[in-house]
């Protein structure tokens, strides 16, 4: 079994995939969800990315960038949750939980960072 945030950030990526192409079938909104489902996909990238990093800092520059792309994920989402355009707040709350972990991860390996020196 692989890592959960590799697996939680997939599970996301293919969410906002479902949740824009429904907004966009029934609300005919697309410019929203353009920029969603590129943040979106983009956190599970980057991730993914990093577990091939060339070192601690380039591991850490890519969690980084997806947490980036989580925080504007969120953004959109809040703006197509509050503007009415979608009504179910579980993807929001994914969304929130990778960035927490996101955060949790970035800060460990910083720490791990630090403590290699001594």
């Amino acid at each position: 079994m692989g890592s959960p945030l590799l697996e939680k950030s997939k599970v996301f990526a293919l969410e906002v995939i479902k949740v824009c192409n429904f907004i966009r079938g029934s609300k005919k909104e697309a410019v929203l969800t353009n920029q969603l489902v590129r943040s979106g996909t983009s956190v599970g990238a980057n991730i993914r990315e990093a577990f091939y990093a060339h070192g601690r800092a380039d591991f850490v520059a890519k969690l980084q960038i997806a947490l980036k792309e989580c925080s504007e994920s969120e953004y959109w989402l809040e703006l197509l949750i509050e503007s009415g355009y979608y009504g179910d707040r579980s993807i929001l709350e994914q969304c929130v939980e990778i960035k927490k972990l996101l955060i949790s991860s970035i800060n460990t390996a910083k720490k791990n960072a630090g403590n290699a020196h001594l």
